[in-house]
């Protein structure tokens, strides 16, 4: 499954209403270890579809980034159900990432 290009337009639809667990990354293009995890990512919506993965560019949706209070960046937050579920903030590798979706 791709990853979904996460905006305040589809946000609600796409994210907060899916029947799936979310993964959301929070990144940006200057920012090295958010390029660091981008992959990880990737290849995490790729191998698991009973996830639903979407990426938000903090400076493109400022509105996201402040509602869920991103101070840093990658941050990756787990939905599930409409709500927040687990979050880890920076770089780390995806054995973490898959345990906290699975958590």
């Amino acid at each position: 499954m791709s990853v979904l290009t996460v905006t305040k337009d589809n946000f609600e639809n796409e994210v907060m209403k899916s029947e799936k667990p979310v993964l959301l990354d929070f990144w940006a293009t200057w920012c090295g270890p958010c390029r660091m995890m981008s992959p990880i990512v990737d290849e995490i919506a790729e191998e698991n579809p009973q996830y639903l993965v979407g990426k938000v560019n903090v400076d493109d949706e400022a509105e996201l980034a402040q509602a869920f209070g991103i101070m840093s960046i990658p941050t990756l937050i787990v939905i599930k159900n409409g709500k927040a579920e687990g979050k880890i903030i920076g770089a780390r590798p995806k054995s973490e990432v898959l345990a906290l979706l699975e958590g």
